[in-house]
């Protein structure tokens, strides 16, 4: 394994933490309604755990609300159930074949108390990424010992890696931060 290879593929492991943290941040609800909040929440679906967006057509009804259509009749119940037990705070209401989900103004405790969230699923992307850069300096130091690079090699890399860190790093803080923003705007 060449230097360019180990340096694009501790790359793609920070890409790989990005998208995580970008995972992460979308369930994390900001008073707007969006049909991602509901893509985490499972039912059981004749048999099978799936995602609600499996067993059911979502849609936004206007800023506040989304609207769950069954794609069978029966599992409505299930589906209800499923939602308000989530830990979202939701309480959808049923109307006919269709569920209503109204997303509740978020006080500014509980926008504090997610402000809270965000720093700690960013701060665990961080520890992530850190942990990646570590892994790939063992790697050099190893290499160098085992005399496959030269010490000045080694020493251009770990510099690379660092830049690296030091950009994934930036760009978990600026998406944690504008996150932090969306949530905290009334």
């Amino acid at each position: 394994m060449d230097l360019t290879h180990l340096r694009k593929n501790i790359e793609q492991k920070m890409q790989r933490s990005m998208e995580i943290l970008n995972a992460a941040l979308a369930k994390i609800r900001t008073g707007r309604a969006h049909t991602g909040l509901l893509d985490h929440i499972q039912v059981d679906y004749y048999g099978a755990r799936v995602p609600i967006s499996q067993a059911a057509n979502l849609t936004l009804i206007d800023a506040r609300t989304i609207g769950v259509t069954p794609w069978d009749r029966k599992i409505m119940p299930v589906i209800e159930k499923a939602i308000r037990e989530s830990d979202l705070g939701l309480n959808p209401s049923s109307q006919g074949d269709f569920l209503r989900v109204p997303m509740p103004p978020l006080t500014e405790e509980r926008r504090r108390a997610l402000v809270k969230v965000v720093k700690h699923e960013g701060e665990t992307a961080k520890i992530a990424v850190r942990a990646l850069r570590r892994d790939a300096n063992e790697q050099l130091k190893k290499r160098l010992k085992d005399k496959e690079i030269s010490e000045d090699s080694e020493r251009r890399e770990q510099e690379e890696v660092q830049k690296l860190t030091n950009a994934f790093i930036a760009r978990i803080d600026a998406l944690a931060h504008e996150k932090e923003k969306e949530i905290l705007t009334v």
